[in-house]
């Protein structure tokens, strides 16, 4: 069984929102992505989407979104991104999965899930760049709460290993000793995921290692729409 991770997704299938006026990388990329992925991911590989998973602004309006992951292969875990404006609350999300048959479809937020010995944590976070204003610093500070719980989830489950998945950049080529980076730290995390950056943007995302900790960058658009390989686990 493999991890794989991919971010920034934007499936426009139940709204009409063609990505291809964003540049020549987003052209046909549904059904490139449909390729790549059947042809990368297995029956019983985990894949987690960091975010920005769907155009829809209502939950219904994702159906046909949700319709698409479910036919692809392996079992998908879904974090919130901030064009997410269908996600709502957990409780709806499991009721929502459940009544339509979405049964390789979880989220995570606030909790964590351990594929084989390792933890997936994890948290949309915020932009670095806005914390000036006082709502901005507020909501950042609920993220890194929101981290700490995911993290001490995996904790309490015993997971010998911690991943963990941002929408938003943890830190830049400009700032590195961020809150979200030393609670990474803290939790001995070696691996960071996140997504958020497209087109030009992808020059300024930070992919190195940095205090022990490994970030990489999963946008969509930047892999190609090709799943990433993180981990190979054994069921336990």
């Amino acid at each position: 069984m493999v991890i794989y991770t991919l971010s920034d997704l934007h499936l426009p299938l139940g709204i009409d929102k063609p990505m291809d006026i964003f540049g020549r990388k987003w052209e046909n990329y549904v059904e490139r992505l449909r390729e790549n992925w059947q042809a990368t991911v297995k029956a019983e590989d985990v894949v987690v989407l960091g975010g920005d998973f769907s155009w829809a602004t209502y939950l219904d309006e994702a159906e046909k979104d949700f319709e698409f992951l479910q036919a692809l292969n392996g079992r998908k875990i879904l974090l919130k991104g901030n064009h997410d404006y269908w996600w709502t609350t957990m409780t709806k999300l499991g009721e929502y999965t459940k009544s339509r048959g979405f049964d390789t479809i979880s989220f995570l937020q606030n909790n964590s899930y351990k594929i084989g010995k390792t933890g997936i944590c994890g948290t949309r976070g915020w932009s670095i760049d806005s914390l000036a204003a006082a709502e901005d610093k507020k909501i950042y500070e609920r993220e890194l709460i929101r981290l700490r719980l995911s993290l001490d989830d995996a904790v309490k489950k015993s997971c010998e290993r911690l991943i963990v998945f941002t929408h938003y950049p943890p830190v830049t080529n400009t700032a590195r000793e961020t809150s979200f980076h030393k609670i990474l730290e803290e939790y001995g995390v070696k691996t960071c995921v996140y997504g958020h950056l497209h087109g030009d943007s992808h020059k300024n995302a930070f992919t190195k290692s940095i205090g022990g900790v490994r970030y990489i960058l999963a946008a969509g658009d930047y892999t190609g729409f090709m799943p990433v390989k993180l981990e190979e686990e054994n069921d336990e």
